[in-house]
């Protein structure tokens, strides 16, 4: 899955958490719970934070892979 079509001119490379957070549906503390743990990577620009499309794209590509798992072994991680 791919959140964002890098081949449009406006296509974004960095969100600021907040986005990110609204782009995942969750709220901003739980996105700020995963970048502690390093579940969703960021990056530092002087003092703000920014999170890249393709770091949202590889957890929801994670989740949806977990997902899959979980289906055929009855498990989930979440």
């Amino acid at each position: 899955m791919t959140l964002i079509d890098s081949t449009k001119p406006s296509a974004r490379l960095l969100y600021t958490p907040i986005e990110a957070a609204q782009i995942l549906s969750i709220s901003r503390s739980s996105l700020y719970v995963l970048l502690a743990e390093g579940v969703i990577a960021s990056v530092r620009i002087g003092s703000s934070r920014r999170i890249p499309a393709s770091a949202l794209a590889a957890f929801v590509d994670r989740l949806a892979e977990e997902s899959d798992d979980s289906a055929s072994t009855g498990r989930c991680r979440y």
